[in-house]
């Protein structure tokens, strides 16, 4: 089946592209090319295919316009999951707290400073202040960003864990205990002492700046101890010391760079119990933030196994599941990776049946830039579940994602157009999104709306013929 024709870009920006990607080429194909010149050539054929196939309207912003600041967005304009709710504002730094809410860092440290007790939005009482990055919101508030001209705001200066000499020496003699003991009870009790330690103090997580080749003495004593090697227990706290270390952004590096660390993670992915998967999966998504991470997540293989587990796990494991693969898939080479393991059918699936809908279309979103994913959702009954979940889904950017992958459906299928115009005669729900979705949802269901008008005359000469 032949490609269908690039949708219309704004005409400036198309030639300039155009433009720049025929010097590249002339300078590549004369021989005189540095590995700057094969990297810039790649990077402008994908922003002039992206402009032209794959376009999001003022999203897609070029000549060298200066994006706005976050701030001028309008709050009606915003996904509200993207707003804090304290402030109302676009989450800079998004935090989760124990009750699960997230609110952007700041606020609610000045919630807890002011003497305040409780969550702010289910007046449930918090016993632990501890804040975990919702790395995901983070990522998709930075994809929103970009589609529609704003600038991401930025992260504040965070106050440095200055760690005490007392710190150190208790670290260091739980870390003995493990390592050093031929007594593997009190090495399971110290295994479980550093899992609550570093759950609890952002202290003792900065300590493995200090002591990098912890993580790889910690699963050498594991793999060195017959009384720990197969004890399902020891393996979830060991997991789980590495998430507890990887919330420390200083330490994402640091582990990434362990040759231990992120193989075992992958390890407990595939073999431990339900609680060890869902916890490796989190570590994983905690490292994935760093694009070097991510390149290495994927190259050892941890997709499958994630995939798995969105496909059988737990609910909370298929969160941590589909949170980690799309941050992996924020990285290009990781999209044929995770295509190639079936992600397309499991997250259909799991729209079709309402298990992770959210998710899912958030994932599938990010792939249906390519003709050859595009292809496998069309062969697994896409279009169907995409107009499923924008008649049915409450959320907006679940509506807004739907849109972006029926869109590209209709672009590379235009047989499909008949399909989805068919059910817009019955339920209109493209044309109530035209009116009432987010901007980009807006968009898109405009467009497919004008695919279907132009279609038509071509159905009736065939109809007359």
């Amino acid at each position: 089946m032949a490609k269908p024709p690039p949708a219309p870009a704004e005409e400036e920006e198309t030639a300039a592209l155009r433009r720049r990607l025929r010097k590249l080429v002339a300078t590549v194909t004369a021989g005189c090319a540095g590995a700057d010149a094969f990297d810039e050539a790649a990077a402008a054929l994908a922003a002039l295919r992206q402009a032209e196939v794959g376009g999001s309207g003022k999203g897609a912003r070029g000549g060298g316009e200066e994006a706005r600041p976050a701030e001028e967005a309008d709050a009606d304009a915003v996904p509200a999951q993207f707003l804090c709710p304290i402030s109302s504002k676009i989450m800079a730094d998004p935090v989760v707290v124990e009750s699960g809410q997230t609110y952007d860092r700041r606020f609610i440290v000045k919630w807890f400073s002011a003497g305040n007790q409780m969550c702010p939005q289910t007046k449930q009482v918090i016993l632990n202040t501890t804040l975990i990055p919702n790395l995901l919101i983070r990522s998709m508030i930075a994809q929103w960003c970009t589609e529609n001209g704003f600038a991401l705001p930025p992260l504040e200066n965070q106050e440095e864990d200055y760690v005490s000499n007392s710190e150190r020496r208790t670290f260091d003699e739980i870390f003995n205990k493990i390592t050093s003991s031929s007594n593997s009870t009190e090495q399971k009790q110290a295994i479980k002492g550093l899992r609550l330690l570093t759950k609890r103090s952002s202290e003792f997580r900065a300590l493995l700046e200090e002591r990098p080749e912890s993580i790889s003495q910690m699963t050498f004593a594991r793999f060195s101890t017959p009384g720990l090697q197969n004890d399902p227990q020891v393996v979830e706290d060991m997991v789980t010391i590495i998430l507890n270390f990887s919330l420390h952004d200083s330490n994402k590096k640091i582990i990434g760079d362990d040759p231990e660390a992120i193989p075992f993670l992958i390890w407990a992915l595939k073999s431990g119990d339900m609680g060890s998967r869902s916890n490796s999966a989190a570590a994983i998504f905690t490292l994935s933030a760093l694009d070097s991470n991510k390149e290495k997540i994927g190259e050892l293989g941890a997709i499958e196994p994630l995939i798995d587990l969105l496909d059988h796990g737990s609910i909370i494991a298929k969160k941590d599941a589909a949170s980690a693969i799309f941050n992996l898939c924020m990285l290009h080479e990781n999209r044929s990776i995770a295509t190639n393991c079936g992600i397309v059918d499991v997250a259909l699936r799991a729209i079709g049946d309402q298990s992770l809908v959210e998710e899912s279309l958030a994932i599938l979103a990010l792939l249906s830039s390519n003709y050859d994913m595009v292809e496998l959702m069309i062969e697994f009954g896409g279009a169907t579940c995409m107009l499923q979940a924008i008649r049915e889904s409450e959320c907006k950017r679940s509506k807004e994602n739907a849109a972006v992958i029926l869109f590209s459906i209709c672009m590379y299928n235009r047989k499909k157009v008949k399909e989805v115009e068919e059910d817009e005669n019955t339920n209109g729900s493209l044309a109530s999104l035209a009116q009432n979705g987010t901007p980009r949802a807006r968009r898109k269901a405009t467009a497919i709306l004008e695919m279907m008008k132009r279609a038509k005359p071509m159905h009736n000469r065939h109809s007359s013929c």
